[in-house]
């Protein structure tokens, strides 16, 4: 079906997909905290709140922000987003924290984006990460979730795999959300295939996403042994596991979190992506979607946010 979206509609997609976003970032980063075993998600077993959000959430805000504001990604204005918002009690990496504190003294973004990891560029998970809300906003072409996806890669991330971590991210979501108004749940090999096409198929992510399309229906420790789940902190190691989460329970978003609990790893992250492809095609409150009593436990957004 092809069809074109209001702005009402993009922004009320992009919502849900924050919802899982941040929900899933805040409940993951629980279990980084001593003494709670990723068991089980049932209501008596969950962390007492608030669930504090880590950087995830506020760069994917910052995403969202511009997106209500302009209806696209301007690199310059959402580098400057970043560098001004980006404080340490938020969990950034040090290579985030260079980078962003080299924009918010002057250096223009292309600059301090090279410059990381001896002018290799960043193939960490921050562009991943943030990115699925405008997955969302874009569900009704694919081709401008991925284009504004690299366009808000590259402000913080240089390096191909960075960049192809945050195209794959977006186009899935965006193929969720589609999904979601086409009223229908695609099947996972389907959903991994048309990933797969619109990545460079000379990254290492584009081969995480084949792989997990034969992994599907494969136990957990065996999918985390092929694919990885974030440990390594780079999208290599991170997208095609937390894509795999999300196909196999593309209707399920607390099955989808509960999953990359078990996965461990860099939990807040892998929940993170994985939920905010789910939740664009969940939607929040529904069966199968974010539940309420979730986003309640979950710190409450920023104000600036519109």
């Amino acid at each position: 079906m092809s069809f074109t979206l209001f702005a009402d509609a993009r922004l009320a997609l992009a919502r849900d997909s924050l919802a899982g976003l941040s929900t899933g970032d805040a409940l993951g980063a629980q279990y980084f905290l001593p003494g709670l075993a990723p068991v089980d998600l049932a209501a008596d077993a969950l962390p007492p709140p608030p669930w504090e959000w880590t950087d995830d959430t506020e760069m994917a805000c910052s995403v969202l922000a511009q997106l209500a504001d302009s209806g696209g990604i301007d690199r310059d204005r959402l580098a400057l987003s970043f560098a001004e918002r980006c404080t340490e009690r938020r969990g950034y990496g040090a290579g985030a924290m260079l980078i962003l504190g080299l924009i918010r003294i002057g250096t223009p973004w292309p600059l301090a984006a090279a410059s990381a990891f001896d002018g290799q560029g960043s193939c960490g998970n921050g562009a991943a990460m943030r990115v699925g809300p405008l997955g969302a906003y874009f569900a009704d072409s694919t081709a401008r979730a991925a284009a504004q996806a690299r366009a808000s890669a590259e402000v913080t991330h240089a390096h191909p795999e960075g960049i192809a971590g945050a195209v794959a991210v977006a186009v899935a979501a965006a193929l969720a959300a589609r999904a979601r108004l086409d009223g229908h749940r695609p099947a996972p090999e389907r959903l991994l295939a048309g990933i797969a096409a619109a990545l460079d198929p000379g990254t290492e992510v584009h081969r995480g996403v084949h792989r997990a399309a034969g992994l599907l229906g494969r136990p957990l420790p065996r999918v985390v042994a092929a694919l990885g789940n974030g440990s390594r902190v780079i999208a290599q190691d991170t997208v095609g596991f937390t894509l795999w989460v999300a196909a196999t329970h593309l209707d399920d978003y607390p099955a989808a979190i509960e999953t990359c609990v078990r996965a461990g790893g860099d939990v807040d992250t892998t929940a993170a992506i994985a939920g905010s492809v789910v939740a664009a095609h969940t939607g929040v409150g529904t069966p199968g979607g974010v539940p309420e009593r979730w986003l309640a436990a979950r710190e409450s957004l920023p104000d600036w946010l519109p």
